[in-house]
């Protein structure tokens, strides 16, 4: 009976313990995933490093039948990080009724060999990010995909980077209304490096 009680005191000591231990965050260290890393795409995004001229245009209204276009220039300054896996570009945005700038980080994961790609509006700096697109490159063409949200309405959105060369690039958006079976082609951006 003795050992009985002792251990029911042991059993219910480590459950209170237990009740105070400190949960993982996810500020914790995560563990590295395990498996030979897929490098295959790891340099996809080489071309973009540099800086570029901009020739922007966008559709006024998007998903809403709209053949106006709006066009403008910018710039684009791209430099890498993390040895590679990263890299981040500085937006200057030149629309006709204001300047803005943004930030652009794309990252790329070895275990899944994808892209992706974050943008942060400098017009509204302190909103969340939303969720990546991600994708990879497919014969010289990338193209990245992400679940959004347009006037209360789920789209998919794609990205397109294509037409690349040591000078040049394209950047294609496009949104779906429909689960991804028609797209609707809405800001087209061509590239031209500067140095």
């Amino acid at each position: 009976m003795k050992r009985f009680c002792t251990m029911l005191m042991a059993i219910s000591l480590a459950m209170f313990v237990g009740a105070f231990a400190p949960a993982q965050a996810s500020q914790d260290t995560p563990v590295a995933k395990q498996g030979a890393p897929n490098l295959s795409g790891l340099h996809d995004f080489d071309f973009l490093v540099g800086t570029w001229h901009g020739h922007h245009r966008k559709l006024k209204a998007r998903l809403a039948g709209s053949h106006e276009w709006i066009e403008f220039d910018g710039t684009l300054d791209v430099r890498k990080l993390m040895d590679g896996f990263a890299d981040v570009s500085d937006n200057v945005i030149n629309l006709p009724d204001g300047v803005y700038r943004g930030v652009g980080l794309r990252s790329y994961d070895p275990v899944s060999g994808q892209w992706a790609s974050w943008f942060l509006d400098g017009r509204y700096p302190a909103d969340n990010l939303d969720p990546p697109m991600k994708g990879s490159f497919v014969n010289g063409v990338g193209t990245l995909y992400a679940d959004d949200v347009l006037q209360g309405k789920p789209i998919k959105v794609r990205v397109i980077w294509s037409h690349i060369t040591s000078t040049s690039a394209r950047w294609e958006q496009a949104y779906s209304p429909d689960g991804g079976k028609t797209w609707e082609t809405n800001w087209v951006s061509d590239f031209t490096r500067v140095h």
